[in-house]
């Protein structure tokens, strides 16, 4: 979206939206956070505290619309050896959860984490991933699960469904089959219902209308996924009562929500790791391919990964 112009950015801008790393100096006012301190970095920068959002209540929080945001419009990201953090959106890392891990959960993680959550659900309950095996769906899947839902992955590349099962999702299901078969399989597990939500992280031109078509009647379909416009036939929207919601990413506390949950049950990032910036390329063109798998990472600093692999952070 920075590449087409969609968000504005005034170019020169380091890019990236998600960081983790070490504190290595703070300003005089940022009492939760000292030199030393594992961090993941957020993406929103400078927030207002005067608007709706910033003053909350705190879980409920969207994000500042007056904010600047990090390697997106008005402040650099991560794309570099030292960045920049706003202290009020960042959070401390749990001994367990390494760097890699904690880079790509600073805005996949905290955005599919706030789509789960926002779907209410109750443990044993039916959730739907669509675009499950993608870098957001996977972690997704492994969110639900740890809070006790009951989940149906679903996606149409092989990667995809391939890391669905890994994630340990109750029933995977191939998109490429079409709403029919998907909606039959989803209804023999759900007592011939369908899910209670859905979360659809995928962009696909159909992808709205198959997480309507999998949920229940007066169920919930949280749209997470940003394509350029989201397509559903008025008979699955409205003749079955679905309650679509948009979701952009979690509050502060969420994220450190999330990170506690990751710790707790061992969630795992798929990363694929490149490193240093010359290797952007390699990057792009496998996130671009369809093939990846997960996340793809940069890694700017090795020596802090390998002090990490030690126990010497």
């Amino acid at each position: 979206m920075v590449q087409h112009g969609i968000m504005g950015t005034k170019l020169p801008c380091t890019g990236s939206h998600e960081g983790s790393g070490t504190v290595v100096a703070v300003g005089s006012s940022v009492k939760n956070f000292k030199v030393g301190d594992r961090v993941m970095g957020g993406i929103i920068y400078h927030s207002c505290g005067t608007c709706g959002d910033c003053r909350g209540p705190e879980t409920s929080t969207q994000y500042c619309t007056n904010a600047a945001y990090c390697g997106v419009k008005g402040a650099d990201g991560y794309f570099a050896e030292y960045a920049r953090i706003d202290s009020r959106w960042a959070a401390k890392l749990p001994d367990k959860v390494s760097f890699e891990t904690a880079a790509p959960l600073a805005c996949a993680g905290c955005t599919v984490y706030k789509g789960v959550v926002l779907a209410g659900l109750k443990k044993g309950e039916w959730i739907a991933l669509v675009g499950s095996g993608g870098g957001l769906g996977h972690l997704g899947v492994q969110f639900a699960k740890a809070l006790g839902l009951k989940v149906v992955g679903v996606d149409a590349r092989d990667e995809g469904l391939e890391l669905t099962r890994k994630g340990g999702a109750d029933l995977v299901v191939d998109a490429r089959k079409g709403d029919e078969a998907a909606v039959k399989e989803v209804k023999h597990v759900t007592n011939g219902e369908g899910v209670a939500a859905t979360v659809n992280v995928s962009d696909a031109k159909t992808a709205a209308a198959t997480s309507c078509a999998i949920t229940r009647m007066h169920g919930t379909v949280v749209q997470v996924a940003q394509p350029d416009n989201v397509t559903i036939p008025f008979q699955e929207l409205i003749f079955r009562d679905i309650r679509l919601r948009g979701s952009l990413i979690c509050s502060a506390q969420e994220a450190n929500d999330m990170l506690q949950l990751v710790s707790k049950h061992n969630i795992s990032v798929n990363a694929n790791a490149f490193k240093g910036l010359g290797d952007m390329e390699k990057l792009i063109e496998l996130a671009e391919s369809g093939k990846m798998k997960g996340k793809g990472i940069v890694i700017m600093d090795q020596s802090q990964i390998d002090a990490e692999g030690k126990g010497v952070m």
